[in-house]
Formats: structure tokens, C-alpha cells, sequence
């Protein structure tokens, strides 16, 4: 967490110093404004739900901040600031226990936000309650998805919520080691998450890196229970095809069984998918196909920054940086896909 320098430290004094509205928020009313944050973070006492956060930035000087929350999730992107000249920007936030993976620990009650880029400057926040038939973007999916609780690992889940913009928000119920056959039978993951999906809410499912033993049969019947769930809720399904681990041939291709994702059975995961998805009428959102050609286009060497490879030597979870190029594909496709409007997409 960065601290801001003396501008953003003289702009978070004088907004400080303005009258703050009390919101209406699960309960009372509360001043969720700048009167819940220090020089680095914000914290607002509110119960789960779903929060529209809007943000003052900069300051007298040139000033460049980002916003984070909850476990590590990346809610705005890093925003330059000329002198003299802030910017407003608005995003929506889930709040829930656990806040990040659903088998992990619960966190801080509340919603944290934490300030950082190069020369933070936050000069005016307001949290307000979403109007209640917002839409949610929730997440099923294993450790390549999930927000991951500690540095360095990243999973691209926790870097989408900043390709959003306000009137969306990611529910991201992804976890850690989980397959098709776990995520169903566990009552913390597609059990919980079930039962709040309304209506028009999305959810993307990528599930296959831990089905290592799971037949095709159980798989395709796996996927079928997991489109089936949601839209009996109302919802409308995603399938997502799995990230591909970095294991190059000597041609410097992805052309083998370990990068593709095809499992010690044979069972082709992502073939699988595209055939359910095709069968069901389902969105398919390919990322096999749109990794799968990035990271031969960095080849062998380039390619080592988008996972953990110099830090961990770790050929399938990605850092920060490549968690974020791959949010940024999935975002592309919402976008291309007319899955999310336009105007609720960040693409700048």
C-alpha cells in the first residue's frame, strides 16, 4: 500500500474539511465519505450487499492513483491527474463474507478500499447502496480465477472489476483447487452462490485445470448441472474455456497436452466446453484459444511475466501483470459478445 504524497495529503485535508452527506446504508445513516479513510486506505462499516463507489482524484499537483479493495481486487485502474485538474470516477463493489475465496477465511467486515499508483491523490469518495436490481458478473472457477489472498499470485477474476464501470460488479466464487465435481458438491461454492442469482445476472464458469481425473462423460455432465443451475435462477450462463499453462514445444508452440489441458484420461477440457457450449446454446467465452496465442506470440522468454515463472518458477498461475492481460481478454469479449453494454465496460 503506497502513501500520498503531500498534494494528495493536502487535497484528502481540504475535501475533509467539506460537509459530508449522510448516506442511507443497510440499517442507519452513515457519513460514508472521507471521513472513513486515512492517507492510504477507507474503510466503511456496511454490511454485505452491493455499493456504488465513486472517487475524487487529484489534487494541486500532477497526481496518478488506483483503487483496490476487499482481498486484492483491482476496482479502478491507475488514473494520471494533471495539476489543478481532478477527475471523477465511478465503480460498483461486492461486499460479502469471506471476501475473497469462499473456502478461505472471512476478512475485515466491511468494505476496505486501499490507494495506490505511482502519486496517489484522493480528494472526495462516496459509497452509496446499489440500487437493488444491479447486476452481478459472478465467478465460478479455480486458482487462475480466484482472488488470490497473497502476493505475488493474481488470478484474472481479481483484476476484472476494473474493466467496470458503476452499475456492474463482480461476485468473483472462485476457489482455489477446484474441479467441476468439487465445486458442485461443496456447499460453499455452487450451493451458496445458486441461490443469488436474479435475473440477468452472468456467470462465467471456468472450470478445468483440477479435473485431472474427472472422465468426459462425468465432465460434460458436470457442465451440463452448472448451465442448468443458473438458469434456473433466471441467470445467463458463460462457459469459459481454461487459461493455458506455459509449456512450450521445441517448435515453440503450445501444441501438447500439458499447456492445452487435456488430462491424464485424454479428456480434452477446452474441446469439451466448446462442444457444451455449442449443444446448450451457451456463450463461449475461448480463452484457451486467446492465451494460447499470446503467449506464443512472447514466446519462451516474453512470455514468463505473465505467469510466475522468475518468482516461483510456476508455469500456470499468473502475476499481476499477466492476471490483467487476461482480465483484459475476458473484458474484450464481454464487450465483443454483447454480454455487458458498452457503456458499463472501461476500455481506456
Amino acid at each position: 500500500m503506497r502513501r500520498f504524497n503531500a498534494a494528495g495529503v493536502a487535497a484528502v485535508a481540504a475535501a475533509t474539511a467539506l460537509s459530508v452527506t449522510p448516506a442511507q446504508a443497510h440499517g442507519g445513516p452513515r457519513a460514508l465519505g472521507l471521513d472513513n479513510c486515512t492517507a492510504t486506505a477507507c474503510h466503511f462499516d456496511v454490511a454485505p450487499g452491493t455499493y456504488d463507489v465513486r472517487v475524487r482524484l487529484g489534487g494541486e499537483a500532477a497526481a496518478s492513483t488506483s483503487v483496490s479493495g476487499e482481498t486484492r481486487r483491482a476496482l479502478l485502474p491507475e488514473t494520471a491527474t494533471a495539476a489543478g485538474k481532478p477527475v471523477t470516477r465511478s465503480f460498483t463493489v461486492n461486499v460479502r463474507t469471506p471476501e475473497g475465496e469462499p473456502t478461505g477465511p472471512d476478512g475485515t467486515p466491511g468494505l476496505d478500499l486501499a490507494l495506490g499508483g505511482s502519486a496517489p491523490a484522493l480528494a472526495d469518495i462516496r459509497v452509496t447502496p446499489a440500487v437493488p436490481r444491479t447486476r452481478q458478473i459472478f465467478l465460478v472457477g479455480d486458482s487462475t480465477v480466484c482472488d488470490q489472498p497473497g502476493d505475488p499470485y493474481t488470478g484474472w477474476g481479481q483484476q476484472l472489476p476494473q474493466y467496470l464501470r458503476k452499475g456492474v460488479s463482480v461476485a468473483n466464487y472462485a476457489d482455489s483447487g477446484e474441479s467441476t465435481v468439487t465445486y458442485l458438491e461443496n456447499p460453499a461454492l455452487f450451493p451458496t452462490v445458486q441461490p443469488l442469482i436474479r435475473q440477468r445476472d452472468l456467470v462465467l464458469i471456468q472450470l478445468a485445470h483440477n479435473d485431472k481425473t474427472t472422465d468426459e462423460p462425468t465432465y460434460r455432465a458436470n457442465l451440463e448441472t452448472l448451465v442448468a443451475g443458473v438458469r434456473a435462477r433466471g441467470g445467463d450462463p458463460v462457459l469459459v474455456t481454461p487459461v493455458v499453462r506455459r509449456w512450450f514445444n521445441a517448435d515453440g508452440t503450445l501444441d501438447n497436452d500439458t499447456a492445452l489441458l487435456v488430462n491424464g484420461l485424454g479428456v480434452n477440457h477446452p474441446a469439451v466446453i466448446r462442444s457444451v457450449a455449442a449443444a446448450e446454446d451457451v456463450p463461449l467465452i475461448d480463452l484457451t484459444a486467446k492465451t494460447k496465442a499470446l503467449v506464443e506470440s512472447l514466446g519462451v522468454e516474453g512470455s514468463k511475466a505473465i505467469y510466475l515463472y522468475n518468482e516461483k518458477r510456476d508455469n500456470t498461475h499468473t502475476s499481476v501483470h499477466g492476471a490483467t492481460v487476461y482480465a483484459g481478454l475476458v473484458r474484450d469479449e464481454l464487450l465483443a459478445q454483447h454480454l455487458v453494454p458498452e457503456r458499463q465496460v472501461r476500455v481506456g
